[in-house]
């Protein structure tokens, strides 16, 4: 396993949580977290990575809710 990020969640079912996430060559993690309950990815609240300040660390993973 390669460098770790822990990254919060914010928003949706998951909100105050905390993923940690593999980061990829360039050291970021992956664009976005399917967070799983209990219908399986099938019903997964979808979470977008975000940077809090310009393009790199911290980042948050903000809830994608529904299209309205």
């Amino acid at each position: 396993m390669g460098a770790t990020a822990q990254v919060p969640l914010v928003g949706g079912v998951a909100d105050g949580g905390v993923v940690t996430v593999e980061l990829d060559a360039h050291g970021r993690p992956p664009l976005v977290h399917p967070h799983l309950g209990e219908g399986g990815l099938a019903h997964a609240q979808m979470y977008e990575l975000e940077s809090v300040r310009d393009d790199g660390p911290p980042w948050v993973y903000r809830w994608r809710g529904p299209a309205t």
